[in-house]
């Protein structure tokens, strides 16, 4: 059984074997890397990496999409300059991961091909193509564990200033931007802030890694004064993705914490006594759904939202999801195998064919409706298995770092909190195809992807036994 699973998540793939014979990876690879001996700049390559990733995540909350987009193709230029200018050895920088990105994208380019709508797809295949390149560049930066947690901190630092705006225009008031509460709900009146990123859900959807990632620092940092500061961060995003009153966001930053809780308590009970190595985890969890439910209880405004949930069609945001998802269900069944092609523009060519009367939608608003909106039920089948592919990784390197104490294992239990937070989160909403969720999507896919190793050959032996 357990080398069947180790197939499935491809966990004994000898990548170091394969790449040593591929006629492919030593023509492309290393095509440049006596130019590259030679080249001062190229030198600091990983380095010069870091720094156009840095411009990604500094920026992502302030500029324009379509800054991003060029940010992102210096990033991918660069990307290929080192790829081509590489040392042609095998190394273990090819993951599992990686194996089912890239099949991901060609599922994806199929059914660009097969497309009613094909230049609509063609332009969305090459957003995508943008995105997952981004995850190869990530990927291969944040092996430095220095690289990894400039990146981190950065996030963090740039989340600090956008929920302290956040919390800013709750004081003071907000101009809400669009209908975001139904007009006939006593919550009508609420203020619901935005931030620099104009949208509520939006910017929960980007504050969930940071509340995830700001809650493992008060532990991955050593010093007193830096615990202090994660505590802060983690208090400040937490308190402003609350005012933004997403339900979806509300229940990503539930999922995220147990998540989070949940891992934190198990990488500590190889020092707890007898007693707490049984008791904490029922303990803690307990205390924490108990502090919920009192807020459900006592808190008023978030009882309303909270019971608005169960309200079905009698709430106007369920009622236009609701609708929302009767169309795409029908656009399913049309196209169940390939989909109607990758991304937003094939979704709004197509998807007025089949909508309701004065419901119009940019997308599904369900990621894993989308994904099979998008290239069908093959194609959804490869994103459920890259995400099992994930969290399988991570929690294998979880373990293996639990038994070194290796601090590196708390941006792990951050990055597969944050992971499964997202994943919940973009369940109920669309916030996880705009830049500023995306980008940190991929980074947190390329951040497990980091701490990869390969099987070795004792291991791959004990699991053949125990088949």
């Amino acid at each position: 059984m357990n080398l069947v699973w180790q197939r499935f998540t491809l966990s004994s793939l000898p990548f170091r074997e394969y790449f040593a014979t591929s006629y492919l990876h030593r023509f492309l690879v290393g095509l440049f890397s006596s130019w590259r001996q030679t080249s001062i700049l190229m030198q600091w390559g990983d380095a010069i990496a870091a720094a156009l990733l840095s411009l990604v995540y500094a920026l992502a909350p302030f500029v324009s999409t379509t800054l991003i987009g060029l940010l992102l193709i210096a990033c991918i230029g660069f990307w290929l300059l080192l790829t081509l200018s590489d040392e042609a050895t095998p190394t273990a920088s090819i993951t599992p991961i990686h194996l089912l990105v890239l099949l991901y994208w060609a599922i994806a380019a199929v059914a660009t091909a097969l497309s009613p709508v094909k230049k609509a797809a063609l332009t969305d295949l090459a957003t995508l193509t943008l995105y997952l390149m981004l995850f190869a560049l990530c990927a291969r930066v944040l092996r430095s564990s220095r690289l990894r947690s400039w990146i981190i901190i950065l996030y963090l630092h740039v989340s600090l200033i956008v929920s302290v705006y956040g919390l800013r225009q709750y004081f003071f008031g907000a101009a809400q931007l669009a209908t975001w509460v139904d007009p006939e709900s006593s919550l009508s009146k609420t203020v619901r802030v935005y931030s620099y990123l104009g949208n509520p859900n939006l910017l929960a959807g980007y504050l969930i890694p940071a509340v995830a990632f700001s809650l493992v620092a008060i532990l991955a940092w050593q010093s007193w004064p830096k615990k202090a500061l994660a505590l802060t961060m983690f208090i400040v995003n937490t308190a402003c993705l609350v005012l933004t009153y997403s339900r979806g966001g509300w229940i990503g930053l539930v999922v995220a914490v147990l998540a989070a809780v949940t891992l934190l308590i198990y990488w500590q009970t190889v020092e707890m006594p007898a007693f707490w190595r049984t008791w904490s985890l029922p303990i803690v969890l307990g205390g924490l759904i108990g502090v919920l439910l009192l807020a459900v209880i006592f808190v008023e405004p978030v009882r309303l939202r909270v019971l608005s949930i169960f309200a079905d069609r009698q709430d106007s945001s369920n009622n236009f999801r609701r609708n929302v998802w009767d169309a795409v269900f029908e656009m399913i069944r049309d196209r169940p195998i390939l989909g109607i092609g990758p991304g937003h523009n094939s979704f709004n060519k197509v998807y007025p064919l089949y909508q309701r009367p004065r419901y119009t939608a940019l997308s599904a608003y369900s990621i894993f409706l989308e994904v099979a909106v998008e290239t069908g039920f093959i194609g959804l089948a490869c994103f459920l298995w890259l995400i099992i592919v994930t969290v399988n990784t991570a929690i294998v390197q979880i373990n293996r770092l639990r038994h070194s104490r290796s601090i590196e294992g708390f941006w792990l239990i951050g990055a597969i909190a944050t992971l499964l937070g997202m994943l919940t989160h973009g369940t109920v909403d669309t916030v996880w195809y705009r830049p500023e969720v995306n980008t940190l999507w991929w980074l947190i896919v390329a951040l497990i992807a980091s701490y990869w190793r390969p099987l070795n050959n004792q291991q791959t032996l004990e699991a053949d036994s125990n088949s």
